[in-house]
């Protein structure tokens, strides 16, 4: 898969199939674009072509002043465009001045003069442009115009939710990660750096691993406890996550992520792992002594490898 980051760059092909958007968590609708891009692209022997944007276009339109939060970071995107046989990604910075261009001169300049276009396939609501004033029927115009195709998917959805990305935001913040991840059509994952904690978790018997995320932009799920998957140095493990403030202690105003690694005894600070998030097994809790906690990590821990043992992964 070639990566672009720059027009200067790009390699001009008529033959290629597009599709323009954050793809924010490359979801189960997202999945059916870019299967549907690679398709296509198959049958006019051309090129499948991903153009998305980095940073998030929120957060430069905003001025800084909303809040971000990521179901993907780049490089997961990345991972999946690759999965799915993307051949061109084409990341474009998206800066102020690049927000205020019209949708008809982003297209000129970028797409039909820039990567070239035979086909287009979008999300059946896609809006692009200053103020977003380009949607579909503006797209089918240009393309009668410029002579490429244009197809808009269907609405998605899973019983009553709508697979989008900001349905799965909602579920993660109140907690519901099983329908979340059935939305995503895979896990919900993290990758950070672990680093020096309060060394609390060993003394009580069960160290865990600190984890600093690899993208503050990252959305963290709800504060709880989670049956987690853990990749330290190329290898699965299972464990149980705390991700909260460590109320028995007092921490109040530090969130932390934590992970307790079944079966594993390594010094893996400053390690980079990925956490793959199974099953949201309980609310943070305030105990009144560390016996209590410890009792509860116990039976947490059964809990977990119950679970775990059982699980099948949604997207193998």
């Amino acid at each position: 898969m070639e990566i672009f980051r720059s027009l200067q760059e790009v390699v001009y092909n008529k033959n290629s199939v597009i599709s323009i958007g954050m793809f924010d968590g490359v979801h189960r609708a997202h999945q059916e674009i870019l299967k549907q891009v690679v398709e296509k692209a198959r049958m006019i022997q051309g090129r499948s072509v991903i153009v998305t944007f980095d940073p998030h276009p929120r957060e430069i339109v905003s001025g800084g002043t909303q809040k971000i939060e990521l179901l993907s970071t780049l490089n997961e995107k990345l991972y999946f465009f690759e999965k799915y046989g993307i051949d061109v990604v084409y990341i474009i910075p998206f800066t102020y001045e690049f927000s205020r261009l019209s949708f008809q001169e982003f297209y000129l300049q970028y797409i039909i003069n820039g990567v070239g276009v035979s086909a287009v396939v979008e999300g059946f609501n896609h809006q692009f442009g200053r103020d977003r004033e380009g949607g579909m029927s503006q797209i089918v115009e240009l393309g009668r115009i410029h002579n490429f195709s244009v197809e808009a998917m269907s609405l998605m959805k899973d019983g009553d939710a709508v697979i989008s990305s900001s349905t799965i935001r909602q579920l993660l913040h109140n907690g519901n990660l099983s329908l979340a991840n059935k939305i995503l059509g895979y896990e919900y994952m993290f990758t950070g750096t672990v680093v020096k904690g309060h060394g609390r978790g060993k003394k009580l018997g069960y160290p865990t691993a600190n984890i600093r995320l690899e993208s503050p932009k990252k959305l963290v799920p709800k504060i709880g406890v989670y049956a987690v998957h853990i990749l330290v140095r190329k290898q699965w493990y299972h464990g149980m996550m705390s991700i909260g403030f460590n109320p028995t202690f007092g921490d109040v105003n530090e969130r932390t992520t934590e992970v307790n690694i079944f079966d594993f005894d390594m010094d893996i600070y400053d390690d980079v792992v990925t956490v793959r998030c199974i099953e949201r097994t309980r609310d943070e809790m305030k105990f009144s002594s560390v016996d209590d906690l410890v009792a509860e990590m116990g039976r947490d821990k059964i809990q977990t490898q119950k679970i775990l043992n059982s699980y099948t992964l949604l997207n193998q």
